[in-house]
């Protein structure tokens, strides 16, 4: 128990495999509060124009943020400030910090008085079929929105530091505080604001998770900042550089979102349902893809750094193996599952069983390309971790522009269903192009990846997913509470019990690899992690 404690210290230097069970359990409970926010939401709101109009409100300030400081601050300067801790350079490494928080916060600065001037403009062209008015509310909550993402941004970089020192707690619950403070401005302020308090909450959020969090154990840590615009700086300029391809970039990982709003505009309440679907989906990903990605990129950073390739290699194919069968058998649960598990979740007050009905259908379809969404962030990190962010940005910018016309054609021959059926197409096709363009660069190679296993495992899922979707039908969820655990509860042992026969009957290594990760090479590093789990972290 105290092993583990210390590992909830803010000040404890983690392993890969301490972090990314840190970040997991982070994830989990940020998608739990997630989940609260949203059923909250559903369930005061319903899914209609004001809640379309709330979702869209986002679309511009993610956009902003995304093109000023895509990824930037969590990707491409780990890379430095990593590389300069190693080097003994903690001076240039605070200089760095410094120049980079003090320049970008001006642009970003001027970016959001822009877009604050001309939201109306902007948001007239993205959501042509709002009503007039739903286009008022959508400009009003975009303009509440706009500058909680200078708190986001420098949160952001100073997250960054945490992580490249390898600590990972405060920046793993800053996301709790935000889910939060959304929450309570709804409670606190919804029936003097409506629907309005929920982004004044997601404002009070931005402050309180993503900044003053990670401020807070930055300062703990002694890390210095003073207003700096020295833009000669080598770092900063070596950071411009690899920053630059994916501020420019658009990668359908960020562009999904934007693009099924776009086009589900035209229909009173899809952006909404669409969006709880897309948001339940998030939780697997966050859990299985996001905790893992994160924790992954300053260990591959440092492999690559010290030339060690094939150590590399070795382990990028490892976590993308884990990763992909884990979540092949995820989807089939998820699918078997979709109508009760989302009729539980969102149905109460104003959101109806037909809408978790349509929801379920949309939730249904994302799940298909859970290990795809998963692994697309491993092979990203691959690269950055490499130094090379052009190469992912020229591909991922491709993609997203050829895939608009999928969406376009999916979505007139199935409707909304078709949308999600694009976004699962889009993000196969994103994901084979990093592994492909890795294995060409030999970096990372496609033949080296452990396909017997997730083989094994994809079998296991497609007959758990099967037996589990009959129980379902037997079953029926319908329009009743205790139809739906029922449901979900015989679905779930069903499920479990054919996974572990299937795992057991093709002598699956994947259980036995979840448990126990292959140390590394680093003395400390191995010796820390065969502590983490001599004291029980593989349960």
């Amino acid at each position: 128990m105290n092993r583990i404690l210390r590992l909830l210290r803010p000040s404890h230097q983690h392993t890969a495999f301490s972090a990314t069970l840190l970040l997991m359990t982070a994830v989990l409970l940020s998608r739990i509060i997630g989940y609260i926010r949203e059923a909250y939401i559903a369930w005061a709101f319903g899914a209609g124009p004001a809640t379309d109009a709330y979702v869209a409100g986002f679309t511009i300030p993610d956009w902003l943020n995304y093109l000023v400081a895509g990824g930037t601050a969590s990707i491409t300067f780990v890379s430095i400030y990593t590389r300069f801790l190693a080097e003994k350079r903690e001076k240039d490494a605070e200089k760095t910090f410094s120049v980079i928080i003090t320049v970008m916060t001006a642009v970003l600065g001027v970016g959001i008085a822009l877009a604050e001037i001309f939201t109306p403009q902007i948001s007239r062209h993205l959501f042509s079929g709002f009503s007039d008015e739903q286009l008022d509310l959508c400009v009003h909550l975009t303009r509440i929105l706009l500058p909680a993402q200078i708190f986001f941004y420098v949160g952001g970089v100073v997250s960054a530091v945490l992580l490249s020192r390898r600590l990972f707690f405060m920046p793993a619950f800053g996301p709790l505080l935000y889910n939060a403070a959304i929450i309570l401005g709804g409670l606190l302020l919804s029936r003097r604001l409506g629907i309005a308090s929920l982004a004044y909450g997601a404002l009070a959020g931005s402050f309180l998770g993503p900044f003053l969090v990670n401020a807070i154990g930055a300062a703990r840590i002694g890390t210095g900042y003073r207003i700096s615009f020295d833009i000669r700086n080598p770092a900063f300029r070596e950071w411009v550089r690899l920053s630059i391809p994916l501020m420019l970039g658009v990668s359908l990982v960020t562009a999904d979102d934007w693009i099924l709003r776009y086009f589900a505009s035209g229909a009173v309440g899809d952006i909404t349902r669409l969006n709880y679907a897309k948001r339940l989906f998030a939780v697997p990903i966050a859990v299985l893809g996001q905790a893992t990605s994160q924790a992954s990129l300053p260990f591959f950073a440092k492999l690559f750094g010290e030339k060690r390739m094939q150590e590399f290699a070795e382990t990028v194919n490892g976590s993308v193996y884990r990763i992909i069968a884990s979540s092949l058998l995820a989807t089939a649960l998820m699918m078997a599952t979709a109508l009760p598990l989302i009729d539980l979740v969102y149905r109460r007050g104003h959101f109806s069983f037909s809408d978790a009905q349509h929801t379920a259908l949309y939730f249904f379809w994302f799940s298909l390309s859970l290990a795809f969404w998963s692994a697309q962030g491993l092979y990203s990190r691959a690269f950055y971790a490499a130094g090379n962010t052009l190469t992912p940005m020229i591909a991922s910018s491709l993609i997203t522009v050829a895939s608009i016309p999928m969406y376009s054609a999916l979505y007139r021959a199935f409707s909304t269903v078709g949308l999600a059926m694009a976004s699962d197409l889009g993000i196969v096709a994103n994901t084979l192009a990093l592994a492909i363009l890795l294995h060409r660069r030999k970096l990372v190679r496609i033949d080296e990846l452990n396909w017997g296993e997730i083989g094994k495992a994809g079998i296991t899922a497609l007959i758990a997913g099967l037996l589990g979707y009959q129980v379902g039908r037997i079953v029926m969820a319908n329009n009743s509470r205790s139809a739906d655990l029922k449901a979900l509860g015989l679905i779930a042992l069903t499920w479990a019990a054919a996974t572990a026969a299937g795992l057991w009957l093709t002598r699956s290594q994947l259980p036995h690899d979840l448990q126990r990760r292959k140390a590394t090479s680093y003395p400390r590093v191995a010796e820390q992690q065969a502590e983490d789990l001599s004291g029980g972290l593989e349960a």
